[in-house]
Order: C-alpha cells, then sequence, then structure tokens
C-alpha cells in the first residue's frame, strides 16, 4: 500500500485514510535550526540554500526569514539578505532580567493551580535532576532544566508571559548550553531549582515568586562569570 491510500477495514468497507507526515513549516524549521545551533551567529541565510535544505519555497523562505527577524532571531541586512542575529553579553542579561519578572509570575500562578498529578510530576523531575547532577549527567540536567521550566509555564497557564518568554529564551539561545556546561553550574542551579519545585508543589505563590526570582538572579552572574572566563555560553537553565 502507497503513502496516502487508506486501508480496508474487516468488512470490506474502507477505514479511515492514513495521513501522510507533513514536513514542518520553513519558519519552524529554520527557528529550530537556529535554536539548534545549526547555524551560528552573524551566519549568512541564504534563501536558495534554505529552499533546498528544508524542501521549500522560495517565496515561503522569504516569509519564514521575514517572521524570525520580527522574533529578533534573524538580522536583515541592507541588499545583503540575513543572518542570524548575534546578542551580545549585555542583551543575554537584559533577557535574562526580564525573564526574572515573567518567570516569577509563572511560578506564583503554577503554585496557585497545580494539581495533585501535576505534584507527583515535578516531583519527580527534581528527583531526576538529582540523579543527573550526582552521576555528572550535564547534557541529561539541561535536558530536565528545560522540562522544568516548561512544566511551570504549562501549569501557570499564562499565555501572555509564555508567549513572551518563549520568544525571549529563543532569542538568548547562543547564551545558554555552554552555561550549563560551566564548570560546577549544575550544583549550583539545581537547589534553585528543587526550591522552585518545592514552592509551587507546597501552593505557596509568594515562596515560588522569589525562588524563581533567585534562581534568575544567579543566572545573570553565571553569565557574567562565564564571559569573563572566555567560555561564552545553548539551553538557559
Amino acid at each position: 500500500m502507497t503513502e496516502g491510500e487508506s486501508a480496508q477495514d474487516g468488512t470490506g468497507g474502507r477505514a479511515a485514510p492514513i495521513e501522510q507526515a507533513t514536513a514542518p513549516s520553513p519558519v519552524v524549521a529554520i527557528r529550530a535550526a537556529i535554536v539548534r545551533g545549526e547555524f551560528v551567529p552573524n551566519q549568512r541565510l541564504v534563501e536558495a540554500d534554505l529552499s533546498a535544505q528544508f524542501g521549500a519555497s522560495r517565496a515561503g523562505v522569504r516569509a519564514a526569514l521575514l517572521e524570525l527577524a520580527n522574533e529578533g532571531l534573524v538580522e536583515r541586512m541592507q541588499n545583503r539578505g540575513a543572518r542570524v542575529r548575534a546578542v551580545s553579553l549585555a542583551e543575554a542579561v537584559e533577557i535574562c532580567e526580564v525573564r526574572m519578572v515573567l518567570e516569577g509570575l509563572c511560578a506564583a500562578k503554577a503554585a496557585e493551580r497545580v494539581t495533585s498529578a501535576e505534584i507527583g510530576e515535578l516531583t519527580s523531575i527534581g528527583t531526576a535532576m538529582r540523579s543527573a547532577v550526582a552521576s555528572g549527567d550535564v547534557l541529561g540536567y539541561s535536558e530536565l532544566n528545560q522540562r522544568l521550566h516548561r512544566r511551570v509555564r504549562e501549569i501557570a497557564d499564562q499565555e501572555t508571559a509564555t508567549a513572551v518568554l518563549e520568544r525571549l529564551r529563543a532569542q538568548s539561545v547562543r547564551h545558554q548550553f555552554k552555561l550549563a556546561m560551566h564548570p560546577g553550574r549544575p550544583a549550583v542551579s539545581l537547589p534553585e531549582h528543587l526550591a522552585i519545585i518545592e514552592a509551587v508543589c507546597a501552593h505557596d505563590a509568594d515562596a515560588a515568586e522569589r525562588a524563581a526570582r533567585a534562581h534568575l538572579r544567579s543566572v545573570i552572574g553565571a553569565l557574567r562569570e562565564a564571559d569573563d572566563a572566555g567560555t561564552g555560553v545553548r539551553h538557559l537553565p
């Protein structure tokens, strides 16, 4: 049976058509490539190359680059097309300062709305984070880190804050992975994350907000320390 055909059901009739897998839109594909670090800061984004790489039309790629420019991921250059926008340390710090407020809000909202099932999920994430740090699994810890922040935002159900945070995190992607790799960073951030989990699970909105803000202040300090050490920084913890 070829793609797009529908399977026969047991009675000789036709079952529902089998859905074909669809490729992500150009904007989704290019955004994901930037976030994964496949395209480096200041790298030119050539429409013809992107069209071939992602199997999209030139018009679709052009529209995607315009949208990504509005998101702050891409920079349009006069008569020179587009390139991946570089984010300086100063801007990364500013992004963290805004995140501090919004992530604090989301943590407080999550504490007010968290269910018993979600408490179990957050507790499990915390346990897994402890294990990752104890075993030196830095990449695993980074993934759990992102998962925790994402779940707190989802539980908070504050759509406006979530939309802004997703955009800010994408913009600062270059200042993220190496921060997680910075010597000793997971051991420092673990208790900060556990404090957020504890406060949210205790339905203590004020404590959750304070814990989230304290964590982002710590991230700002780590960003500056990493920059001073010449390590630069990809998934902000």
